[in-house]
C-alpha cells in the first residue's frame, strides 16, 4: 500500500496517478487520509502536553507534602489522576486514527509509473512488440510488417489502431481446441462438470501428458534462468491475502474456506511473496528469484460464448509463477529480465505473440507497471492472454513489511516486489492445439518434444 510519507510528499502527483487508474474518488480518499493523520497528530500533541503537565505536577506533590501543604497536594493528585484519564483517552484516539489510516490505505490502489499510458479499457493498451510468427502448414497468413517489433520509446500504438493493420486469414478447416480435445481424447469438459462444475476440466491420456510436459519445461527454463523452485501451499491465511493485495480488493473472486478462514490461491504470487512478510533481507541477497508451480483457483466465471469456452477461462488451472524481490535501483532491470524470460518461452514454443503495456484503467489494483503477453489463436481468430508481468514498486512490500538493509549505510528500507506468469497453461495449450493441427496429428514445437516424448499428438 502507499505510505503516508509518499502521500504527504507529493499529494497532487499521487492523486493524478490514481485518476490515471480511474479511481473516481481519488482526491476524496487522499484528503481523508491526510485528515486522519491530522486528527492523530492533534491527539498526539494533547497526549504529549498532558504527559508533560502530569510529570511536572507529580514532582510537586512530594514538595507540597514536605511543606505540610497536604490539602494542596491532594488537589494536585486529583489533577494528575484526571490527566491520566485524559492521556488514556488521547491514546485511544491515536489508536483509532491509526486503524482508520490502515483501513483507508488498504483501499487505495498503487500509483502507476509515468510510462503507463492513459486509457480506461483494454483497447487503450499499447502494443510494444509482436513476434514469433510461424505459419502452420497449409495456412495462409497475411500480416503487415511481419517481423516488425514496436519499440517502447515512442513507436508503440494503441490496440484499436494496431489491429486495423493485422489481418490473418482464417482456414475453414481449422478446429477450436474444445473440438480437438474431444477428437483426440485430451480433455473431458463434461466429466469435469460432473465432478465439480463448469470450469474444472479433466485432462486425460495425452492431454495430461501435455500438461506435465509443459509444467516441467517451464520449471526447467526457470531453473536455467536462475530461479529457485518453491513448492508452497495452495491455501493461505487472510494476512497473506492482505500482504500481496488480493484482500480486500478481490475477496469476492477468491474461494474462501470460511470455517478455517483460509483462501485458495488465485496465483502462486500470494504464498511465494509472503515468504518475505515481516522480513529484513540483506542487500547482498538481492535480487531474490523464485519460481513455483501450483494449481490456481478463481471464482469469476465470465459469460457464455467463445471468449470463455473450453480452456479460455477456468476456475482451476495450472501455472508457473516467477517472483522477484529487489532493490529500488535494480527493479526496472529485473522487470526487463522477466519480460525477456517470458518472451523466450513463447519463442521456444513457436507461438505468435504480442506484448502489451497496459493502460491505467486496465492495470491491476497493486501494479505500478504491467505488461501482458498474448498468443494468437488462428482457429479462434483472437488473442489469448497467457502472462501478466508486473512491477509493484514498494506497494506490496509496505503491506508485507518486506524490507532490506542497505550495504552502504545499513539503513533499512522497503524492497520492490515483482512477479509474472511463466506461464499459465490453459491458453498455451489452446494455442498449441489450434495453431499446430495437421491432417495426421497436432505438431509439437521442438523444445517440447523431449518432455512429451513424441513429435506430435496422435489420434
Amino acid at each position: 500500500m502507499l505510505t503516508l510519507r509518499q502521500i504527504l510528499a507529493d499529494k497532487e502527483a499521487i492523486i493524478a496517478g490514481l485518476e490515471k487508474k480511474h479511481m473516481d474518488n481519488a482526491r476524496e480518499c487522499i484528503e481523508s487520509v491526510i485528515a486522519i493523520d491530522q486528527a492523530r497528530k492533534v491527539a498526539q500533541q494533547k497526549k504529549d502536553n498532558a504527559s508533560a503537565e502530569m510529570n511536572t505536577l507529580s514532582k510537586s506533590i512530594g514538595q507540597l507534602m514536605a511543606k505540610g501543604e497536604r490539602e494542596q497536594a491532594e488537589q494536585v493528585k486529583a489533577t494528575t489522576a484526571q490527566l491520566k484519564e485524559d492521556i488514556r483517552t488521547y491514546e485511544a484516539q491515536m489508536t483509532q486514527a491509526e486503524e482508520q489510516m490502515r483501513q483507508a490505505l488498504l483501499t487505495i490502489p498503487n500509483v502507476p509509473y509515468p510510462i503507463v499510458p492513459e486509457g480506461k479499457h483494454a483497447e487503450d493498451n499499447l502494443a510494444v512488440k509482436v513476434g514469433g510468427w510461424q505459419i502452420p502448414e497449409g495456412l495462409a497468413l497475411l500480416q503487415q510488417d511481419n517481423d516488425h517489433a514496436f519499440s517502447a520509446d515512442g513507436n508503440s500504438i494503441a490496440l484499436r489502431d494496431w489491429q486495423d493493420s493485422f489481418n490473418p486469414v482464417h482456414n475453414e478447416g481449422m478446429h477450436p481446441h474444445w473440438d480437438l480435445a474431444k477428437e483426440y481424447g485430451l480433455i473431458d469438459f463434461d466429466l469435469g462438470v460432473k465432478i465439480s462444475g463448469a470450469g474444472f476440466p479433466v485432462y486425460t491420456a495425452q492431454g495430461a501428458r501435455l500438461q506435465r510436459a509443459l509444467i516441467q519445461f517451464f520449471l526447467d527454463e526457470a531453473g536455467k534462468a536462475g530461479y529457485t523452485e518453491i513448492m508452497p501451499p495452495t491455501v493461505v491465511n487472510a494476512a497473506s491475502g492482505y500482504g500481496t493485495g488480493q484482500l480486500p480488493d478481490k475477496e469476492g473472486q477468491m474461494y474462501h474456506a470460511e470455517l478455517d478462514d483460509l483462501y485458495l490461491i488465485p496465483t502462486a504470487e500470494v504464498p511465494v511473496t509472503n515468504l518475505f512478510r515481516d522480513e529484513i533481507l540483506d542487500e547482498k541477497a538481492l535480487p531474490v528469484k523464485l519460481c513455483a508451480y501450483t494449481q490456481c483457483f478463481r471464482r469469476e466465471a465470465g459469460s457464455y460464448g467463445k471468449d470463455v469456452r473450453g480452456l479460455n477461462r477456468l476456475h482451476e488451472f495450472s501455472k508457473i509463477e516467477i517472483v522477484r524481490v529487489d532493490t529500488p535501483e535494480h527493479s526496472a532491470a529485473s522487470h526487463r529480465e522477466m519480460l525477456d524470460h517470458v518472451e523466450g518461452l513463447l519463442q521456444k514454443l513457436e507461438l505468435p505473440y504480442r506484448i502489451l503495456r497496459l493502460c491505467g484503467g486496465d492495470m491491476s489494483f497493486t501494479a505500478a507497471l504491467c505488461y501482458d503477453f498474448e498468443v494468437y489463436s488462428l482457429a479462434q481468430q483472437r488473442w489469448l492472454e497467457v502472462s501478466s508481468t508486473s512491477n509493484f514498486d514498494t506497494y506490496q512490500a509496505n503491506r508485507l513489511h518486506c524490507r532490506y538493509r542497505s550495504q552502504a549505510d545499513k539503513k533499512v528500507q522497503l524492497a520492490h516486489t515483482l512477479n509474472g506468469s511463466a506461464l499459465a497453461l490453459p491458453r498455451i495449450v489452446a494455442a498449441l492445439l489450434e495453431n499446430n493441427q495437421t491432417a495426421d496429428g497436432i505438431r509439437l514445437p521442438k523444445a517440447l518434444r523431449p518432455y512429451f516424448g513424441a513429435e506430435k499428438i496422435s489420434k
